[in-house]
């Protein structure tokens, strides 16, 4: 660094390096100054393959051991239920006289109940009931709350103010009191319907029966509150990005620009409150068919299964065992695996 005076009289420093000093200092070969190859390139700078979103989501899931292991014990209990029934020729009402009450064996794997059904056919049947009704319920809850969250951040105002009291309202009145009512509402009319129409879809919903009816229902009523407080505040972010003030400026409708702008970009919250949704909604139909207020007989599910246990408990207890432990631990597999799925489509996560 080179030192002038300032008026001759202080010093006063220049930021201009003495190139020709330390240049002066080093000794160079001719080969320093060719150019270098692609092998050297490649080593001195290391390229990261580039990843969509999905593909570094699943990255950061993989490496979570728990979420893992949670989702392989879904894929058996989805095959266990799914595919299961395919390799038997009877289904969950067929009762086989003389082998009532019917010890586990390599025959029955789980036993026969005192009507002389195979519990292990009943219970990969509860398992499907049990799982298309907590997909179903989750499906009502998406579709209602992500609209409803969605026009209500995007409008925002006085529009938002209405609809999130209407919120709060909702968030007020018992779930399960509501599911009573409706059951007990809905069936005279339903019980009637579906003896006297000859409808296909009359056909459909006796095989649910009331009850369940009632419960899907209470999801559309209820339900989908949580989902449209959390896509309501992600939408209340996104409004304000760049690319919705240049649709909007291009002459994009509102619905344009939620349907194709706002609700693909929340799509990580979506999927990860859905996959929340789906372990509430078994767990409260379980709860209510155990309380004989879910599926209708002969209809099956895991929480009708431990209820018909109760009577044989002390005489017969892996027939209470079976299927609550089954129930528990799809429930926990499902709770695990959203925990670990929020993790993994959290950008702020990422690592």
């Amino acid at each position: 660094m080179r030192i002038h005076k300032f008026f001759g009289v202080f010093p006063f420093p220049t930021w201009q390096m003495d190139v020709d000093g330390v240049l002066g200092q080093q000794t160079y070969k001719d080969d320093d100054f060719e150019k270098a190859g692609a092998d050297e390139k490649e080593s001195f700078i290391e390229m990261k393959p580039s990843l969509s979103y999905w593909q570094d989501a699943w990255r950061r899931l993989k490496k979570n051991q728990v979420a893992m292991v949670s989702l392989f014990i879904i894929i058996l209990m989805i095959l266990f239920a799914f595919v299961g029934p395919l390799f038997y020729d009877y289904d969950y009402t067929t009762q086989f006289r003389g082998e009532e009450n019917i010890d586990p064996n390599w025959r029955y794997p789980f036993g026969t109940d005192n009507h002389g059904r195979d519990l292990f056919v009943r219970t990969m049947f509860g398992a499907r009931i049990s799982l298309v009704i907590g997909i179903v319920a989750s499906l009502i809850v998406l579709v209602i709350g992500s609209t409803y969250g969605a026009i209500s951040g995007y409008f925002g105002g006085r529009v938002d103010d209405i609809m999130m009291r209407i919120v709060e309202l909702i968030y007020s009145v018992p779930d399960i009191l509501v599911v009573l009512l409706l059951s007990t509402a809905l069936k005279p009319a339903l019980t009637e319907w579906f003896n006297t129409s000859t409808s296909q879809l009359a056909k459909a919903l006796s095989v649910l029966g009331p009850s369940l009816i009632a419960i899907f229902i209470a999801f559309g009523l209820l339900y989908w509150v949580g989902m449209a407080r959390i896509i309501r505040g992600q939408v209340l972010m996104l409004k304000e990005q760049e690319y919705v003030t240049a649709a909007k400026a291009l002459g994009a409708s509102s619905s344009r620009v939620i349907r194709r702008h706002l609700l693909p970009n929340c799509i990580g919250q979506i999927i990860v409150t859905t996959c929340l949704q789906i372990p509430a909604a078994i767990f409260l139909e379980s709860f209510l068919s155990f309380l004989g207020v879910g599926v209708s007989a002969p209809l099956t599910s895991l929480g009708s299964m431990s209820s018909d246990a109760l009577g044989g408990m002390y005489t017969y207890p892996h027939r209470l065992i079976i299927p609550a432990t089954l129930l528990s631990l799809l429930i926990l597999s499902l709770n695990l695996f959203g925990d670990g799925l929020r993790d993994a489509l959290d950008p702020r996560l990422k690592k």
